[in-house]
């Protein structure tokens, strides 16, 4: 039987069917702005808040003070407390790289998972992390090993990417073959703003709906709207793109 990590996202473990699968890594990708770094963030901190699990946030991005900035923003107001009990851990730009080298990052949070148990496991972003990387297949080397060493140590893990496009391209990356699930968040600008929408197009082991869904970024984090869909990527249904 699958066993689910429930992403405590409203309205995403409707669509997800219970939540991601456990010790499963989920590809996140979207263009600018479009909320990945919110819901790894929701991610992570839900899991402490919510379902006593502990986090780990590798951001290639930011410094732990701008995530931190990011995450109480959004209302995750014990962000810091989790961080300086141990229940969130946070290796940021700075630290990751530090040595130009992913085996040294990787080495590093290695000992950590040696020492202690986390159940939850951030990446962002792999447009970051493919800079260690000479050419495509050590990249797919390093990344396969890496995905491994997650299951292996037991961690249910979301990984952000960079999408070029608003809606995702017949050019679909490598690093959507090698992850367990993919999902897109999508953001087309209209005369009043931008709308939102959210499309689970793939998660192995379990029944899931791909419907495209909208949804919001407020206070909270991200709201998905699973009662709200008007279109099917499947159907004959008008799609919002």
């Amino acid at each position: 039987m699958v066993e689910d990590i429930r992403t405590g996202v409203d309205g995403l473990d409707e669509i997800l069917n219970g939540g991601v699968v456990k010790n499963s890594t989920t590809l996140v990708s979207g263009n600018p702005g479009s909320g990945k770094s919110i819901l790894g963030l929701q991610f992570i901190y839900n899991g402490v808040e919510l379902f006593d699990e502990r986090g780990i946030y590798l951001s290639f991005e930011e410094n732990e003070a701008d995530l931190r900035e990011a995450a109480e923003s959004l209302g995750f107001e014990n962000w810091q407390a989790h961080v300086d009990s141990g229940d969130i851990k946070v290796y940021d730009k700075q630290v990751l790289l530090r040595e130009n080298d992913f085996s040294s990052s990787l080495d590093l949070l290695l000992g950590d998972l040696a020492d202690e148990e986390y159940d939850r496991l951030v990446l962002d972003s792999l447009t970051m992390f493919q800079l260690f990387f000479d050419d495509e297949h050590e990249e797919r080397t390093y990344l396969l090993k890496f995905i491994d060493i997650l299951s292996e140590n037991g961690l249910t893990t979301l990984m952000t990417n960079e999408e070029g496009s608003i809606f995702p391209d017949s050019d679909i990356g490598l690093e959507n073959f090698l992850t367990d699930a993919n999902i897109y968040l999508l953001q087309t600008p209209t005369q009043s703003g931008v709308k939102r929408y959210l499309w689970v197009a793939k998660m192995r082991k379990k029944d899931i709906n791909t419907d495209i869904f909208p949804m919001d970024i407020s206070e909270g984090g991200i709201t998905v709207h699973p009662n709200a869909s008007a279109f099917s990527l499947m159907g004959g249904e008008e799609s919002p793109l």
